[in-house]
Order: C-alpha cells, then structure tokens, then sequence
C-alpha cells in the first residue's frame, strides 16, 4: 500500500508543510513583513473595522476576517494568514513547479547529466563552491561594467543569464532532491516529472522557513548555478580545452 500511495502521500505532506511554514512566516514576521517576506508571501493587509455608529438601527458590515491576531513569542503581535499562505503557495510554490518542469522538459538530457554530477561524489560541495565562484565573477563583472558607458548596457543581460543558469540548476537540484526522496523512503517507480513535483515543493518549503528560508533559497540558487557552470550547462563533454582545438 505504500508504494501504491506512497508518492500521493509525499506530494501531499510537502504542499501542507509549504503552507504551514507560510503561515508561520506570517505570523512571526509581524504585521510588517520584510522585504523577503513581502516578496515571497505578499503583503501583509490588514482588515479596518469601523467605530460602531450612534444608531442603534445601523449596523457596519464587515468581511470574514482573513487574519487572526495573537500574541507572538518574540515579543510582538503575530497574525495568522492561512488564506495568504495559501495564496503564497499557489503563486510561488506553484510557479517554481512550473519552471522546474518546464526546465525538464525543455532539457531533459542536460538536466540528466547535471543531476548525475550532483549524485557523484562530492556533487553538492563542488557545486556550492562552483556557485560562489560565478556569483562572485559575476558580481565583479557587473561592477566594472558600471565604469563603462559602452558596455553599461551589457549589465541587465549578465543579470538574465545568471538568472536563466541558476533557474536550470535549480530545477535540476529539485530533480535530485526528489530521486533521494524515493531512495530514503523507499517509493515506487513513478515518472520522472513526479520526482520533480516533489523535489520542488522541498525547494519551496526551505524558502518558506522563518528567518532561515532566505538563507536556504540563496544557497540552494548558488549551488544551482555552481551545477550549471560545472556542467557547462548539462553538456556531456563538460568543460574541457579539447574544444578549441579541431
């Protein structure tokens, strides 16, 4: 029975925990969410309810509340938001989905040799310090172009391709996360793109973690575009000087 229903279960376990983690994000980052929060989860609103009027015969309508306040832990008020956690997941969580599979299915052949780089040994580490690398490349290439009027132009094209890799490296990471889920618990074959599903939502439950989740994102994005650049974007040969000479 577990390895018919297995995968549902998994899938289903890692949505709900994406959800709850957002609503802790919600609720712990006070009524004034942080830049990250904000962009992850959205804004935080608030609902104003009006003064009773004097005349008893009148009556204010107001909508069901979508926040529950409490009092946090840390000291400051907290609300609860499961109607935004949810609007969180099916925006965010369901985009990165989206773009991991569209990855997949655009480059299945790269993607699979990219992931057997990262099952390799020493897969991970190469790939966060190959991340660093090219962050840090890039970022000092971008500063020099700031100092030229000619090339000033190139910067936004950097910053897109940087993000295209990392993205490819990302849905390849998902990809990977999702094939050790099926060793270490054992699950059944399913198709590839379920693998996937899976080891998105794991992506989005590590961003959504309070106060670590932007840490997690940034370095799940590093060692996604350390994995590209290793790979030289999934190719089979790798990076080797054998090229330039024909």
């Amino acid at each position: 029975m577990l390895r018919r229903w297995g995968w549902p279960i998994v899938v289903a376990a890692l949505a709900l925990l994406g959800v709850l983690l957002a609503v802790a994000d919600t609720a712990l980052y006070g009524p004034t969410l942080g830049p990250y929060a904000t962009f992850l989860i959205g804004p935080s609103q608030g609902i104003v309810v009006q003064r009773p009027s004097p005349d008893p015969e009148r009556f204010v309508k107001t909508r069901f509340p979508e926040r529950i306040s409490f009092w946090s832990p840390f000291g400051r008020i907290g609300t609860v938001s499961p109607l935004q956690a949810l609007r969180a997941f099916l925006s965010n969580g369901a985009g990165l989905v989206l773009l991991a599979l569209a990855v997949l299915l655009l480059f299945p052949n790269r993607a699979r040799v990219a992931v057997e780089r990262l099952e390799g040994r020493h897969g991970p580490e190469i790939a966060l310090a190959a991340g660093i690398a090219a962050f840090l490349l890039a970022i000092g290439a971008g500063a020099l172009l700031r100092f030229t009027l000619i090339f000033l132009a190139v910067i936004p094209l950097v910053i897109v391709i940087a993000v295209a890799v990392a993205l490819f490296g990302i849905a390849c990471i998902a990809l990977a996360l999702g094939r050790l889920l099926q060793r270490r618990l054992r699950l059944g074959p399913v198709h590839p793109l379920v693998v996937a599903v899976a080891g998105a939502l794991v992506v989005f439950d590590l961003a959504v973690i309070p106060y670590l989740g932007a840490v997690a994102v940034a370095g799940v994005a590093i060692a996604g575009l350390g994995l590209a650049a290793v790979t030289r974007f999934g190719s089979a040969t790798g990076w080797s000087f054998g090229d330039l000479d024909w």
